[in-house]
């Protein structure tokens, strides 16, 4: 099939709750879908760094132009039978991972239905269904928190992930804990922490039976996270620092974590997180799907990902209501009552993506042609 056209929609949606982590307050979501035209095909995929550079080096508008000045000329007007012959053509561009995954998701989905697949059967999912849980921001108090743990325990989520900063950990933890003493439960600091400082704090929170603790320190600190995971019973988990399948070796090889957070945007599409997902499970390492508040889009390349058979930990794949009000596809996201949401298996995302919904939250849209 030949590209003929790549669509670029740079989105500003409202949130209905706010979301706060170590490194702030947001109210809404800013996110780049990426839609390829070929041979009267489409498909949709998703670049989600948000608009300014606090979880990772690329923003939206960053992403956009990297695919409008460089990823883009290399694709346009190509022949491609599959996802690697596109990968090929954009191989010699160094780095920029979400704007890279943005167009590879794009490309499985159109190649997905003009082969009338399925994502999870293209990607070599196994599971019909996949257990989710939620991931909740730091609060205005403990209380407020609580509450919402309950409400979300309520709606049917068995895992919830707390996210933490100095300051807001040990004593957040458990409360949480004694009002939930059997909830799998883990805490997320964003790289918040540091070894010299913090070390007491984080051996705290071996006490209350967590899944793990996720990403306590700077993404470059390897080193930093083998030493705390000896001290630790809980196990660490890996995200930031994984940006691809060399480093999840390092730091298997390291002894730095004992589960790896895979998303597929981070390390650069769903080839590379697929690559990372074979290493660990060759290792008998645990791996997970983590979110970035996408929107459904990015959600179903997630769902597809996560239906892997190595993913033996719910992802942080919540329901469409979970951030937004009204999503860009329908139908939505949902969550069963056992805790989790199904894959689809109708060609390409499963979902209809609404063109009306993506315009009325552009902030710009950019039509590249051959």
């Amino acid at each position: 099939m030949k590209i003929e056209r790549i669509t670029l929609y740079a989105l500003r949606m409202p949130l209905v709750h706010y979301f706060e982590t170590s490194v702030g307050r947001k109210t809404h979501r800013s996110s780049l879908v990426v839609r390829i035209d070929a041979d009267g095909g489409f498909g949709y995929g998703e670049c989600p760094p948000d608009n300014v550079p606090l979880y990772a080096g690329e923003t939206v508008d960053s992403c956009a132009l990297m695919l409008e000045q460089h990823f883009a000329p290399r694709v346009l007007g190509a022949s491609i039978e599959s996802v690697a012959d596109l990968l090929r053509l954009v191989a010699p561009i160094r780095g920029n991972a979400f704007a890279r995954a943005g167009l590879e998701g794009a490309c499985a989905d159109v190649v997905a239905r003009a082969r009338g697949v399925s994502l999870r059967e293209s990607y070599g999912g196994v599971r019909d269904k996949v257990e989710v849980g939620v991931s909740l921001g730091i609060q205005d108090s403990i209380d407020e928190l609580i509450e919402r743990v309950e409400s979300f325990v309520e709606e049917g989520y068995r895992r919830v992930k707390l996210k933490i900063r100095p300051g807001w950990d040990v004593d957040v933890v458990r409360r949480v804990r004694e009002r939930f003493p059997a909830l799998r439960l883990m805490v997320d600091a964003n790289a918040a922490y540091a070894i010299d400082e913090h070390e007491a704090t984080l051996r705290a929170l071996d006490e209350f039976d967590l899944l793990m603790i996720e990403q306590p320190f700077h993404a470059a600190d390897l080193v930093d996270h083998a030493r705390i995971q000896k001290a630790l019973r809980t196990p660490v988990c890996l995200d930031e620092s994984v940006t691809g399948r060399q480093l999840a070796r390092a730091a298997l090889e390291l002894g730095a974590a004992r589960v790896i957070n895979v998303k597929a945007p981070r390390v650069g599409g769903v080839t590379e997180a697929r690559a990372i997902h074979d290493l660990c499970r060759d290792a008998s390492i645990p791996v997970w799907c983590g979110g970035l508040l996408e929107t459904g889009i990015g959600r179903a390349h997630n769902l597809a990902l996560a239906s892997l058979p190595g993913f033996t930990l719910p992802g942080d794949i919540s329901a469409s209501a979970r951030y937004y009000a009204r999503d860009v596809i329908e139908p939505a996201v949902t969550l069963s009552e056992d805790g989790t949401v199904a894959v689809p298996r109708s060609p390409g995302l499963g979902f209809d993506v609404i063109e009306s919904r993506l315009r009325e939250h552009a902030y710009a849209v950019r039509e590249l042609v051959a």
